[in-house]
């Protein structure tokens, strides 16, 4: 069975709707005509499994509906070597993107983040968080500190961020590619990754380049279908901002990811 959308027609589009209706997701008519009642229930069942939500009836969308036979994400990894990534990040000296970037690519895999979106979503939040290509701490600022308080007091209170007061705020303030931070943070994605609440305790380990690179990768699976469904829409704004909160580092960001688009195949 071939890729499906709007203006496909045939035995293949009717098992589809048959399918999909099966499954509680009606497309209306069945008919072997993929209109927009077929792409709507096509895009409520890909949002429902966690699959990348375009509304078109592909080979991974057909394999989970069990219509056609697992296929395996071709990969952009192997395209991602040091003299790629040395063009998306210009200032960055190259030894550092030499010693880190391997752990990177094999946390990425691990996490079946090998699509070539995603590995450019990633490398361009190391781009915007950490030009240095280095898991770094955060610095205080005006935004974390206040003009006569402790380090990081603004950061104590935060409920979003799961700080219950001092020191909370220091303790877990930014820190590696992604700059986890918050004791709700910290204790969510360590346990994603294995380190159960050793994290918590022990929240300089998010400065560890190779627990640094783990944490990045589970955070972007954690936050990938609303990722893919921004970069979608080539919403690069939107796609940053659900890994940072905001639009800081927007431009680097953006500088990265549409120069590794040209760079990685």
């Amino acid at each position: 069975m071939t890729t499906l959308q709007i203006g496909s027609s045939g035995p293949d589009v009717l098992k589809l709707q048959q399918t999909l209706k099966e499954r509680g997701f009606d497309p209306g008519n069945i008919d072997g005509q993929f209109g927009r009642g077929t792409e709507a229930a096509v895009l409520a069942f890909q949002k429902s499994e966690g699959l990348y939500s375009d509304g078109v009836a592909g080979p991974r969308t057909l394999a989970v509906l069990g219509l056609a036979e697992p296929t395996d994400v071709v990969s952009a990894v192997p395209g991602v070597t040091v003299t790629v990534v040395s063009e998306m990040f210009p200032h960055t000296p190259i030894g550092n993107i030499k010693a880190n970037l391997p752990p990177v690519l094999h946390s990425l895999v691990d996490r079946e983040l090998t699509d070539k979106p995603m590995v450019l979503v990633a490398l361009s939040t190391i781009r915007a968080e950490t030009e240095s290509f280095e898991p770094i701490a955060e610095g205080r600022s005006r935004y974390n500190t206040s003009p006569n308080g402790h380090p990081f007091d603004l950061y104590d209170y935060r409920k979003d961020l799961g700080n219950q007061g001092p020191p909370d705020g220091e303790q877990y303030r930014g820190r590696g590619y992604i700059q986890l931070t918050g004791r709700l943070n910290y204790g969510k994605y360590g346990a994603a990754i294995g380190l159960g609440d050793q994290l918590l305790s022990k929240p300089d380990l998010a400065s560890d380049p190779d627990t640094a690179a783990r944490l990045l990768a589970a955070f972007l699976k954690d936050k990938q279908q609303p990722i893919q469904e921004a970069l979608l829409e080539g919403d690069l704004k939107t796609a940053r901002r659900l890994v940072n909160g905001g639009t800081n580092g927007l431009d680097r960001f953006a500088e990265a990811y549409k120069a590794g688009q040209g760079l990685i195949a």
